[in-house]
């Protein structure tokens, strides 16, 4: 029985490590690619400074931090020694973990941003400009940073080759801190989806009505695609993270193996987002490129 239970056990983390490294690898690919397209164009080709490019530039630089860690996680699956040390194996995991929630902030801001100059022109005078844009990024980058700092607490370090791996179970016990990862999240999820259909439905509502309708639909990208690779990305690992923590505190029973199999593959899927973003770069690098009394226009809506 418990040779069946280990080769049971080997098969699925085996399956596991081959599906990770056939997404890691493209999204270290890609995500290198896209994001270094994506920041020479915002610092060469990008005249005017505005806030949804902010945002867009905090994200970049959240990605690429993840990005940066992605090789190392993909060498912990190899038998190779590495010896890097506890405090550096921390920053990596750190890096790796923390980050994810950095892009759901940002990705957030950016759809609430184009709510408020889209659907609220008076009230954007007073919340939006790029000065305050720049606040808010740092603001969650030192959020993040703080959190980076705290995870390193529940990383119990067995050696050099067990980067990516030594959490502590005490990890798993932290209702608060589950409590509060999960209601960001969905009020994060909630905030853009209202934000995302009520532009949906101004935009639909003003269709063809005045000069501005082509501008005005460039809204909708990119809120439309920051919220489904939003949704994409993170809204699994989310969902499997609650199940995780109730299969660890023996309140979910049945199925442990199979939920923290799809722990490990959810928490991969979600750093497609990486190179997922780059649509949204897209959308809001093309809208940055009219000029500033266009841009002025877009937020003088009825």
């Amino acid at each position: 029985m418990e040779t069946s239970q280990a080769n049971t056990k080997h098969t699925i983390q085996s399956y596991v490590e081959i599906f990770q490294i056939m997404i890691y690898i493209p999204t270290f690919i890609l995500g290198l690619l896209f994001n270094g397209m994506a920041m020479w164009f915002a610092f060469y080709k990008i005249k005017q400074l505005t806030e949804p490019v902010i945002y867009m530039v905090s994200l970049m630089i959240l990605d690429t931090l993840v990005l940066f860690a992605l090789p190392f996680k993909i060498i912990s699956y190899s038998n190779t020694t590495w010896n890097l040390g506890g405090a550096f194996c921390s920053f990596l995991e750190s890096l790796y973990f923390v980050n994810m929630y950095g892009s759901i902030l940002i990705s957030t801001c950016i759809c609430a941003d184009r709510y408020i100059a889209l659907l609220h022109p008076f009230v954007a005078v007073i919340l939006r400009s790029p000065r305050k844009a720049a606040i808010t990024c740092v603001i969650i980058s030192a959020g993040i940073w703080a959190g980076t700092a705290y995870t390193y607490k529940f990383h119990e370090y067995q050696g050099p080759q067990f980067c990516f791996r030594g959490f502590s179970g005490t990890f798993w016990k932290n209702t608060v801190l589950l409590i509060f990862l999960e209601t960001t999240f969905l009020a994060c999820m909630t905030t853009m989806i209202f934000c995302t259909v009520q532009i949906l439905i101004r935009l639909h509502r003003n269709r063809g009505t005045d000069d501005n309708s082509t501008v005005r639909s460039k809204f909708g990208n990119i809120v439309v695609a920051n919220l489904a690779t939003f949704l994409v990305c993170f809204t699994p690992f989310h969902v499997v993270l609650v199940l995780h923590y109730l299969a660890k505190n023996s309140i979910l029973d049945d199925g442990q193996e199979i939920i923290r199999t799809f722990l490990q593959i959810s928490l991969c899927w979600a750093n497609l987002n990486c190179f997922l973003d780059a649509i949204s770069y897209y959308f809001v690098f093309k809208e940055s490129l009219k000029s500033p009394s266009k841009e002025t226009n877009t937020t003088d809506v009825d």
